[in-house]
């Protein structure tokens, strides 16, 4: 039997599952075997009933949904008319991506698993449930599962056991080459140019939006910065309804990318173009020719913490003995807690690591950028306004991350410090951007009363979802707003005090540090329980959490079903039941991020 060609398909929102997904395609490549990875929506999902083995790498999101770049061949998978022995000749594993911290933990993984074997293909290992929230993070279930997946491998096709295997410090070729060009003009960039023919905005077409306004809505004493920032998005053919999202690419920090440049020996105006070593495909945000200050600035994720992979690939470079010694275990299975320590914990960019590392890092070679660094990820944010209220505009509402770790510089947010550093008073400020589906559906009924909890910034899908009711005559609308104090974070207080004041809204608010005691949203719901069951059980309400994910959303559904408990006398368990039942026909939401 001749050697198999391995093909990874990958599912990936955030950018780890990718990142996983190539990390097995190298250790492919080190045992010499010919391998494709691909995105899922990038592979013709009918070409797979003649594969013979493939790979799956996905993550979850939401509640429960496939990452983006999957939801094509997810719809293709699931058709009722797939014949039940469609893929018998497949031979594949799963590898899922998680985080406990979620309800529907790995459950993209789980019921691709299940799929495949409905419809006759032979897996070879029971499928992988990484999970975020161990304390070495998802490493502590992938590197087991992949050493199970070789040996399974190996039994499988006995033959790759006589081939030699390339070291672990030997570079495999980069996936681009770099060539720099005399006297060339950068070409315009085309992000800002605004599309001829009317599409819809999308990842690949963002449409570049005017900055029309970048306010600060936190009192100046509060700790936290939280911006209303408005677009204008005139000309866009950009719709959007309550609940849905904007994307965004933030871009790195100036200071950053000069650093980085610096610490490369590289010429920020200097104009390349890449070639691929294979058949790769040159990444479609980048523009050919372009400036290292471009692919510094907009491309190259050099400020988020590295990942394992990171190390691995930065060791094979590394001549001087004490850095490669570091960088060898900071690679190695046994040194996960340590690169954690030295990591994750206190949040160290990449660009960090470099400054840490000065042998290794005066020793890259350019070509081998883009396998080091990732691409930015898009940034999603919920929309706060409606096209209703707001013609051809578009409203978020950021807070600006920023926190103290044990490094000496404080740790940033990369988009919401980039967002909060645009100023529309300096001079014109474009931002590309596209708005995609989100998981809050709102009823069209207009009598169907809707609960909101919306505490900090998630209420910011609620004011969307209010402007939108209230110019749609819907006036049933109740609010549990939550925030520090009423002084320095009561959001849209003046709007809500409006909308109460033309019987369009009920408003709740609890300020935690106003008084002694501290109170949340979850309080005020209890307080609320006998309007709460008559709105739920005899006027069919819908029930939306929108915010935090650490305990607000538990803790909320918790005093949902005190409320049941206390006004219909059900049992914990059936209240439970009635919880459950409200999730399953989609009258409790909830949209939470972490």
């Amino acid at each position: 039997m001749s050697n198999p060609a391995v093909l990874v398909l990958y599912g990936s929102q955030t950018g780890t599952a990718q990142d996983t997904a190539q990390r097995i395609a190298r250790q492919a490549q080190r045992r010499r075997l010919h391998v494709q990875v691909l995105p899922l929506d990038n592979y013709n999902v009918a070409n797979l009933i003649s594969e013979s083995l493939v790979v799956f790498v996905c993550s979850t999101t939401g509640q429960g949904d496939p990452p983006d770049n999957m939801k094509n061949f997810w719809r293709f998978l699931f058709r009722k008319s797939l014949p039940v022995g469609s893929l018998c000749r497949l031979d594949c594993a799963v590898l899922g991506l998680g985080d406990s911290s979620y309800p529907k933990f790995n459950f993209v993984a789980k019921k691709l698993h299940k799929r495949l074997v409905q419809l006759g293909a032979s897996v070879l290992l029971p499928a992988g449930l990484a999970d975020e929230q161990h304390d070495l993070g998802s490493d502590a279930v992938i590197d087991p599962w992949l050493t199970s997946l070789w040996e399974k491998m190996f039994a499988l096709y006995p033959t790759l056991a006589d081939v030699t295997p390339l070291r672990e410090d030997e570079p495999l070729p980069p996936k681009y080459t770099f060539h720099f060009l005399e006297d060339i003009k950068e070409k315009t960039d085309d992000r800002l140019r605004i599309p001829s023919e009317q599409t819809v905005p999308s990842q690949s077409h963002p449409f570049p939006a005017r900055l029309v306004s970048n306010r600060r809505v936190t009192d100046l004493s509060h700790f936290q910065d939280v911006r209303h920032i408005e677009f204008d998005i005139t000309g866009s053919n950009i719709q959007f309804a309550a609940g849905d999202v904007v994307m965004m690419h933030p871009c790195n920090a100036p200071e950053d990318v000069q650093q980085f440049c610096q610490l490369l020996r590289l010429d920020p105006e200097a104009i390349f173009t890449l070639r691929p070593t294979d058949n790769t495909a040159v990444p479609a945000r980048l523009p050919q020719p372009c400036t290292v200050r471009h692919l510094v600035e907009s491309h190259l994720d050099i400020a988020a913490v590295p990942r394992r992979s990171f190390f691995e690939l930065l060791s094979t470079f590394s001549t001087n003995e004490l850095e490669h010694e570091k960088l060898v275990e900071f690679s190695s299975a046994a040194g996960q807690d340590e690169l954690h320590s030295y990591c994750n914990r206190p949040r160290r960019t990449a660009l960090e690591v470099l400054a840490d590392f000065p042998h290794t890092t005066a020793e890259l070679k350019v070509d081998y950028l883009l396998d080091l660094f990732p691409e930015i990820q898009p940034r999603s944010f919920s929309i706060a306004s409606s096209l209703q209220a707001h013609p051809n505009r578009l409203q978020i509402l950021v807070a600006v991350v920023h926190y103290k770790t044990k490094m000496y510089h404080p740790r940033r947010g990369l988009c919401s410090t980039w967002l909060a550093s645009l100023d529309p008073a300096q001079g014109e400020v474009y931002v590309p951007l596209w708005v995609k589906k989100g998981s809050l559906k709102f009823p069209t009924e207009k009598n169907t009363p809707v609960i909101m909890v919306g505490p900090g910034t998630g209420v910011a899908p609620f004011r969307s979802a209010l402007q939108e009711r209230t110019a749609e005559g819907k006036t049933a609308n109740v609010l549990f707003f939550g925030c520090r104090s009423e002084s320095k974070d009561f959001y849209f207080r003046s709007e809500w005090g409006d909308m109460m004041k033309a019987g369009q809204l009920n408003l709740f608010t609890a300020f935690s540090r106003d008084q002694e005691e501290k109170v949340y949203v979850q309080h005020r719901v209890r307080e609320n329980a006998k309007l709460l069951w008559d709105l739920i059980t005899n006027k069919g309400a819908c029930f939306y959490i929108a915010g935090n994910a650490k305990q607000m959303p538990a803790s909320v559904c918790d005093a949902v079903k005190e409320v049941f408990q206390q006004e219909g006398g059900v049992s914990a368990e059936d209240a439970q039941q009635m919880l459950e039942t409200m999730e399953r026909t989609g009258r409790l939401q909830s949209e939470t991020w972490s």
